[in-house]
């Protein structure tokens, strides 16, 4: 997986987090809480490729690099959502 790659996943992990989050709607400021969603999802991905390669976990392109990602932005994106919810 490329870094293109990766910031799509963490984009759309962002973004769907965001709009699946039951906490959302508690507040204002809804346009700029995606933004913030989608970046923690991109963040959290390259994140995630970059402490899995150091440890030596997985190498690029394996399928855990896939699941390790994926699983870690969802766990921002929802810390993300949720915190910025309760503000």
């Amino acid at each position: 997986m490329g870094w293109l790659g990766l910031i799509f996943l963490g984009a759309m992990i962002g973004a769907a987090g965001w709009w699946l989050h039951p906490l959302r709607r508690a507040g204002r400021g809804a346009a700029r809480r995606i933004w913030t969603a989608i970046a923690a999802g991109i963040l959290a991905t390259i994140v995630a490729r970059m402490l899995g390669n150091i440890v030596g976990v997985y190498h690029d392109g394996d399928t855990l690099e896939w699941l390790a990602c994926a699983l870690f932005a969802l766990v921002v994106v929802t810390a993300t959502v949720a915190l910025a919810a309760r503000r």
